[in-house]
């Protein structure tokens, strides 16, 4: 596999950095993952880091997989149960986190998600295909009770239908169809911190000038620059799928989990 990979993340004005990211690959797959921890008191960050474990740890397992859907619902859902068995203190309420997680193998693209942490595919100068946010926000967009500009500034925008922990009748992954990856395309997981602030077109345009680690960086520092001092951590891991790039032939799995302080 030929690819050019970068991930990234910035604490904004946070306390803590409750986003986890993380890539691992082998001669047959590459995985991608990032999770945005929620709960404050509650430990997000440990159920975002249970996530990254759990992922990296499953991967590290196989050297081929038979169903890569399978292997993205199955791997999750035990991701959530982890987290819901974690010892609490507060009365019904656990960690939370959202995940969105991507494997590609055989130059086919599959994903799945829960929340409002993203996907997304770059082809061409064009958003070919991303995640729909699980949020009380994006169902109201979908009404057209708000439009566009609305749901980017509404109070209520993190407010997320859909998570892993959290409550335990509220896990779900919505999976979607894989897609055969071409020369160039550029695949961005990002929390909301990246893709709450920053628009389609400018995440279109860095991408289309610049490498992927020049250009997630310049998208994390024009995020918390237009926050303006509220920022939320910002974290993104970008992927570009190119003829040109390093060749990824290996044996063993590398697992790559960035280090958050």
């Amino acid at each position: 596999m030929n690819f050019s990979i970068h991930q990234a993340s910035h604490i904004g004005n946070r306390k803590y950095n409750q986003d986890r990211v993380a890539y691992a690959y082998n001669k047959d797959a590459l995985l991608l993952v990032l999770a945005d921890g929620m709960g404050g008191h509650l430990h997000g960050e440990v159920a975002a880091g249970l996530v990254m474990d759990t992922f990296v740890t499953e991967f590290s397992l196989q050297t081929h997989i038979d169903d890569p859907s399978g292997f993205l619902s199955d791997t999750m859902l035990r991701a959530h149960q982890r987290i819901m068995a974690l010892p609490h203190h507060d009365e019904g309420n656990f960690p939370g986190t959202t995940c969105v997680a991507a494997l590609i193998q055989g130059g086919e693209i599959y994903w799945g998600h829960a929340g409002d942490s993203r996907l997304y595919l770059l082809r061409n100068g064009k958003v070919s295909a991303r995640t729909l946010d699980h949020s009380m926000v994006q169902m109201w967009l979908e009404l057209g009770v708000i439009d566009e500009q609305e749901a980017r500034t509404h109070p209520k925008r993190n407010q997320i239908t859909n998570c892993l922990g959290g409550v335990e009748d509220l896990f779900s992954m919505e999976s979607a169809t894989p897609v055969k990856l071409l020369p160039g395309d550029v695949v961005v997981l990002c929390s909301d911190g990246l893709c709450g602030p920053i628009v389609d077109k400018e995440m279109i345009a860095a991408f289309s000038s610049e490498p992927v680690g020049a250009a997630l960086d310049k998208l994390i520092a024009s995020a918390l620059s237009l926050e303006n001092g509220r920022a939320d951590n910002v974290t993104g891991l970008a992927m570009r799928w190119e003829n040109g790039a390093i060749a990824h032939d290996t044996n063993e799995t590398v697992c790559h989990v960035l280090g958050i302080p």
